[in-house]
Order: structure tokens, then sequence, then C-alpha cells
């Protein structure tokens, strides 16, 4: 993950769109497990709630599970989804 951050939307939300970006690309696939907490707290500066509330995100999506006392994994079918999103998005922009 690049440690550069835009001042111009919050922290956290760009945790979650780089996440996102490498699920994307098939630097994480599914099964994948995610950098901890606290190790990506730690390599980037960064407060252990605000990575939190970027990985919730993932979860609240359903593209992350939390597997209890593990940590968090990317699902079996992310990339799809995400794929499908996309697209739609794409679509709706014509």
């Amino acid at each position: 993950m690049d440690p550069q951050w835009d001042e111009g939307s919050p922290i956290y939300r760009q945790l979650r769109d780089r996440v996102v970006a490498m699920i994307l690309e098939g630097v994480l696939k599914e099964g994948d497990p995610l950098p901890s907490v606290r190790s990506v707290a730690a390599e980037f500066r960064l407060n252990p709630l605000t990575v939190l509330k970027g990985y919730q995100q993932l979860v609240d999506e359903r593209l992350v599970e939390t597997r209890r006392g593990r940590g968090m994994y990317v699902n079996t079918g992310a990339r799809e989804a995400l794929l499908t999103a996309e697209r739609r998005r794409f679509l709706q922009d014509e």
C-alpha cells in the first residue's frame, strides 16, 4: 500500500479504497488474510481505530469476513462483486 494520504478525504475511506484496489488487481485473492489492524497502524503511523473503521466498511459491504481470533479475510466472490458494481456504475454514468 502507498503511504501517501490525500487531504481531501478521510484516511479510513482511502484505506478501504486501497484494499478494494488490491482485491481488484488480484494482490489480495479470495481467502487471503488482510494485514492486521496493528501492523497497518504501525506501518503507516495511523490510529488503530482508523484502520479498524476502514476494515469495518469492507465487512459491512460483505467483501471481507472477520474470523474471531484469526483476523479478517477476503470473502469468496468479493472480486466478482466489485467488478459487477464497477460495471453497473460505469453503465449508469453513460
